[in-house]
């Protein structure tokens, strides 16, 4: 098999690519009944012409993309997967050109390959971060075009409120366009022995206060249990729904189970946490401990 990247290969692209900037585009009728016929009647000859027309709109736009350093090749197969994406969900009725309608679709499928593939860390996880990760090259260059002696503080700054995220988050993409990724276990120095890794810092919880916490808990637990027996049943039910569900009852809605009016039943809550928490701290030397780690 000859590798993607090798002579063949390139020369196939080639071909790809001239085939693809060749074809001739559709007038908007004939457009127009393709879309109709691969709709209504599954007419994959219909899909098959439509596609071909355009997929120059893949590779032009996989060209764009081409210096984040992903193979070309497969930015313009990522760029087809949209466009045949959009062909399958085009409607032709709505008075949009297929060429507008698959722009949006291409350009998706090419971004969303580069985030999972540009960096093994996840990255443009959300629209903002995505934004910021294909805009912050373009800003930057259009920033020190206009002021070439702007400092690092204030391009961020006008990046930041060009795309309306946070400044915290621009710096951080910079930090991430600039730094590549980099092997863990690549030395600290060229021909030394220590690695990247062990220098890390663990921010995990000491394992001996995670078992102290697990222990303090399972106290709290059931100090709980047994202040909660010494209140009246009608008090329980009132802690029970309105303090320890994930979503508690409101007064109204308690007052009218208990035939109790609203204001009875706010009484009776504080009078319970009352009585509860003077059952709790008889455990412990300060009330404080109560809600330490």
């Amino acid at each position: 098999m000859t590798p993607s990247g090798g002579p063949w290969a390139q020369r196939a692209n080639a071909i790809f690519i001239h085939h693809s900037m060749h074809t001739p585009l559709l007038g908007r009728e004939h457009e127009h009944d393709l879309a109709a016929r691969w709709r209504d009647k599954g007419d994959e000859e219909a899909l098959h012409e439509l596609v071909t027309a355009y997929t120059r709109l893949a590779v032009s736009i996989a060209f764009r993309f081409r210096s984040y350093g992903l193979p070309i090749s497969e930015l313009i197969q990522e760029g087809n997967t949209g466009l045949m994406q959009a062909a399958t969900r085009f409607d032709p009725d709505r008075g949009v050109r297929f060429s507008t309608y698959a722009t949006w679709w291409i350009r998706s499928s090419v971004q969303d390959y580069i985030l999972r593939n540009w960096s093994i860390v996840r990255i443009g996880t959300t629209k903002a971060q995505k934004s910021l990760f294909f805009n912050f090259r373009r800003l930057q260059a259009k920033i020190d075009g206009i002021d070439p002696g702007v400092d690092r503080e204030s391009r961020q700054a006008r990046i930041a409120e060009e795309l309306r995220v946070n400044l915290s988050d621009v710096d951080r993409m910079e930090q991430r366009l600039l730094a590549p990724d980099q092997s863990l276990n690549a030395p600290l120095i060229e021909n030394g022995d220590d690695e990247w890794q062990e220098f890390i810092v663990d921010e995990r919880p000491n394992p001996e206060y995670v078992v102290i916490g697990m222990r303090d808990g399972k106290a709290r637990s059931r100090w709980l249990e047994e202040a909660l027996a010494e209140l009246s049943s009608r008090e329980q039910t009132i802690i029970q729904e309105r303090r320890l569900c994930e979503q508690g009852a409101t007064l109204e809605e308690l007052g009218r189970k208990l035939g109790l009016t609203k204001e009875r039943v706010r009484q009776l809550e504080n009078r319970a946490i009352l009585k509860l928490r003077k059952e709790m701290i008889r455990h412990v030397e300060r009330p404080s401990d109560l809600y330490s780690a």
